[in-house]
């Protein structure tokens, strides 16, 4: 199977993830205890390897072979695209969630002026 790598490196830990190897980051210690992974045909048990550009994963147990391959220029650009407007969307986001922050603070009254519960029968 080959993989498509857009940034500089991926984490071993990463890669299973976003294949669907592994289900949460926090898997990856239990996967690697039950099964035998090689990073270029050496022995690997660290979750935090960096895997780059020509690196190659095989997983013998579960009959997978990972080839780390460069995407065209047309992927490249269409993926920085798409990078660009997740961070527009995310930074929209952030100021929308600061303004809601602001006008909340100013609509509720401070602790200090909040009465304690009464409750019926006391």
């Amino acid at each position: 199977m080959e993989y498509k790598l857009f940034e500089e490196f991926i984490t071993l830990q990463a890669l299973l993830k976003e294949l669907g190897i592994i289900q949460s980051g926090g898997a990856i210690k239990l996967f690697l205890t039950k099964h035998v992974v090689y990073f270029n045909g050496e022995l690997e048990n660290r979750r935090g390897k960096k895997i780059r550009i020509g690196d190659k994963i095989d997983i013998p147990d579960i009959n997978v072979d990972i080839i780390l391959t460069q995407p065209s220029i047309k992927e490249q650009e269409t993926y920085a695209q798409e990078k660009a407007e997740k961070e527009r969307i995310a930074k929209l986001v952030k100021e929308m969630n600061k303004s809601v922050k602001k006008n909340n603070q100013r609509t509720t009254p401070s602790s200090k002026l909040k009465q304690a519960p009464r409750f019926p029968g006391r």
